[in-house]
């Protein structure tokens, strides 16, 4: 009988053939990682399976609450959170309806009998809140905008709705520093608290009554936004996600659909932002049989090519008990705070149904480090084999991050361009940049790293100077 060939053997005979297309790679691997829910790092994948992280709710929950005269109804919240490294404090601007019917006082029997219906002259409104930890919020006394005849509340900025803040410090204007965009205009701030009159976009073609949200995306120099369509016109049909880009923050491209669900799982937002070289989207998805919401997770090269990574499973799911904090409606907040111990989701729940009753929240939910979805074994009794395309070893170490259940272990064998084994290592506790080979002579030479998996999950890979 012939020997058995190692599954790292067995990979490289499947992989693509000589001479055909290579595919496009990664450009930009923030702080090193490479993560493999980008398939462009993927050549092999045998009895694999991609599947999403574990986002854990912070026990402090909620952080935050309806406890103002303006905050009639938090609703959708919108939150936009930031740490600012300037003056190392947390920011959060959201968006509660401050003319609206709050639900306060009402007792869950009276949410479920009465219906609720949007007053006349709803309003909502943009605030600010401020953290030292991220956890526990000031709502300042800003002395900004009138409510009732009084100044001393955190208001921002009456009237938008669904307003996405970005911190864009690549800005050379001071005044410019922080952006507030929605679809159908801009407005600027130097410190994020007095804005500018709104200055109409034009081109754009979308009334956006939903989370919009801003980012510059840097291979192309440009700005891109995420608003609101309709499958059939304004208000008809069901909800899609819209990209529009720009240079000058006037000028427009027509909103084009860049995702959608089906007319029970409807796209109903989704806050973009950059990790390790790819764009991440949490998708809010509207169970419209249900009137509940819950946050997937989709991720694109480009911005323009989504996918979504398990749809119909959530990221960040509702609670099972009706009445809880976030049984009825989970938002992401734009965007994540990334810390080198782990990843900030802030998101806003609430209590009861989309068009019903209910009192709203910003919550928190947490991360491990790059662990927003990784492959695991599709048949548990057998390894999963992942090979990756060459990749530039770009310093003197290969790491992994991965979680290991008991009993398991990832073998990590590193391969030059010709399939050669270069170093091979065992990992079998769960770690965060676990150093997984030494490869002193291949600096800045391409490898490729070949990882058999067994009762186990990994995210990432890269290289590091430091074992």
């Amino acid at each position: 009988m012939p020997p058995q060939r190692p599954l790292w053997l067995l990979a490289l005979l499947l992989q693509v053939p000589p001479g055909a297309p290579a595919a496009e790679n990664p450009t930009d691997a923030a702080g090193g990682s490479h993560l493999l829910l980008d398939s462009r790092w993927v050549a092999v994948s045998q009895n694999a399976r991609l599947v999403l992280g574990t986002v854990q709710k912070h026990p402090g929950n909620p952080l935050m609450a309806e406890d103002q005269p303006w905050e009639a109804r938090f609703d959708n919240l919108y939150a936009n959170v930031i740490h600012d490294p300037a003056d190392n404090l947390y920011k959060c601007w959201y968006s509660p309806f401050i003319v609206d019917l709050p639900a306060k006082g009402l007792t869950l029997g009276q949410r479920q009998s009465i219906r609720y219906r949007p007053p006349a002259g709803r309003e909502m409104g943009v605030c600010y809140a401020v953290s030292q930890d991220g956890l526990l919020w000031e709502k300042p006394a800003l002395n900004l905008v009138d409510f009732e005849g009084t100044k001393a509340n955190n208001l921002v900025v009456r009237g938008p709705h669904g307003a996405g803040i970005l911190l864009d410090p690549s800005d050379p204007d001071p005044e410019r520093r922080y952006k507030m965009f929605r679809a159908e205009d801009m407005r600027y701030s130097a410190d994020g608290l007095q804005w500018t009159a709104p200055e109409t976009s034009t081109g754009i073609l979308s009334k956006s009554d939903t989370h919009n949200n801003l980012l510059r995306v840097p291979e192309s120099g440009r700005y891109v936004g995420f608003v609101r369509l309709w499958s059939d016109g304004w208000g008809r049909g069901q909800r899609i996600v819209g990209r529009t880009e720009s240079a000058d923050l006037q000028q427009w491209s027509r909103a084009a659909e860049v995702l959608r669900g089906d007319a029970q799982h409807q796209a109903y937002a989704m806050p973009v932002f950059r990790y390790a070289g790819v764009y991440l989207g949490l998708v809010a998805v509207f169970r419209s049989e249900e009137d509940r919401v819950h946050t997937e997770l989709a991720w694109s090269p480009d911005t323009v090519s989504w996918q979504r990574i398990q749809p119909g499973t959530p990221f960040i799911g509702n609670s099972a008990t009706e009445g809880d904090y976030d049984w009825g409606c989970i938002y992401a907040a734009a965007s994540p705070v990334i810390l080198e111990d782990g990843i900030r989701i802030y998101y806003g729940g609430s209590n009861g149904r989309h068009t019903s009753w209910r009192d709203g929240f910003l919550c928190l939910s947490t991360l491990r480090p790059d662990g927003w979805a990784g492959y695991e074994p599709q048949d548990p009794s057998t390894p999963a084999l992942i090979t990756t395309r060459p990749v530039e070893c770009s310093a003197d170490n290969l790491w992994i991050t991965c979680d290991v259940t008991d009993g398991g272990k990832v073998q990590v064998t590193t391969l030059d361009e010709a399939g050669q084994p270069l170093d091979r290592a065992t990992i079998t506790q769960s770690g965060t940049r676990a150093t997984a080979g030494r490869l002193l002579t291949f600096r800045n030479r391409p490898v490729k790293v070949n990882l058999e998996i067994t009762k186990a999950k990994v995210y990432s890979f890269g290289f590091a100077d430091d074992p």
